[in-house]
């Protein structure tokens, strides 16, 4: 479907990455469906998605007269049955490629003909999420980056069978949005993952082998690097179990050691220890 052609769009899943999606398909005019399993799920997600759109009116990037016209475009609920009337649909459920796949075999049933699926994996295979779905022409990588009402990043991914109508609106798509797409073909942790994960790697093996402290580490990233975020600090932000399933994508991908996790990364993932959602990891929080 040409992107001119979207006005409502399906969000799966109300958690970090999917109340950011749904917020900014909102606030660009988009009627959104929001679905998650549970209503406690939906009312924190909602939440989330007033409070950052506070921030924007706040800051100046939204005026305060929008705020109910794009709350009123959003949609939350837990049956699977209103997706259908969506021209688009994001999956943006936690990372794991059998929950993935589940979803989106759902989803694939409820959605009409011809509606593009997309996924918001930021590691699993594309050609792969898509075989499980009666769309592969119609299905594709759509990464976006965390928090996605802030970062204008975007990787959109094509899978082996997805078609170059299918690519191209959903490039278009992301400029409707105010985002920045980047083409990218299907491999695993596509550029993003696969540049930042063994870096991310690398620092934590730095702290396990006792070459530096945390805050070393990321002071010299920070400093000596011109990055705004040390790779502790930003592991800690994304969420250690998730640094460690992409790093098993990796791994599993490529069959190289070089993409191994650090051991201390697996220690601490078992500890519950997962950063800032857990209120710790190499730093402790609130």
């Amino acid at each position: 479907m040409p992107a001119n052609d979207i006005h409502k769009v399906a969000v799966l899943g109300a958690g970090t990455m999917g109340n950011g999606i749904a917020h900014v398909f909102a606030r660009c005019g988009f009627q959104v469906i929001l679905r998650d399993v549970e209503q406690r799920l939906l009312d924190r997600g909602m939440g989330t998605i007033e409070k950052n759109l506070d921030r924007e009116i706040k800051k100046g990037k939204v005026a305060e007269s929008e705020r109910p016209t794009i709350l009123g475009r959003l949609l939350p609920t837990t049956e699977l049955e209103a997706i259908a009337a969506a021209d688009f649909c994001v999956e943006a459920v936690p990372e794991s490629a059998e929950l993935k796949a589940r979803v989106l075999k759902e989803a694939d049933a409820a959605l009409r003909p011809g509606v593009i699926l997309a996924t918001n994996t930021s590691s699993i295979s594309i050609t792969q999420l898509a075989a499980g779905t009666s769309r592969p022409e119609h299905f594709v990588g759509m990464h976006f980056m965390n928090p996605v009402p802030v970062m204008a990043l975007v990787e959109v991914v094509r899978g082996l069978a997805t078609s170059d109508e299918t690519f191209q609106s959903t490039l278009a798509l992301c400029e409707r949005l105010g985002k920045k797409p980047v083409a990218v073909n299907d491999s695993p942790g596509f550029v993003s993952n696969r540049v930042l994960m063994p870096l991310i790697n690398e620092a934590i093996f730095t702290v396990m082998e006792g070459v530096a402290t945390p805050e070393a580490v990321d002071t010299v990233l920070k400093l000596g690097m011109n990055h705004p975020m040390g790779p502790l600090e930003l592991a800690d932000f994304i969420g250690l179990d998730v640094c460690l399933d992409i790093l098993e994508v990796l791994y599993k991908g490529f069959g190289d050691p070089r993409y191994r996790a650090c051991p201390l990364l697996r220690k601490m993932v078992a500890a519950g220890w997962l950063g800032r959602k857990s209120g710790r990891g190499f730093y402790k929080y609130g």
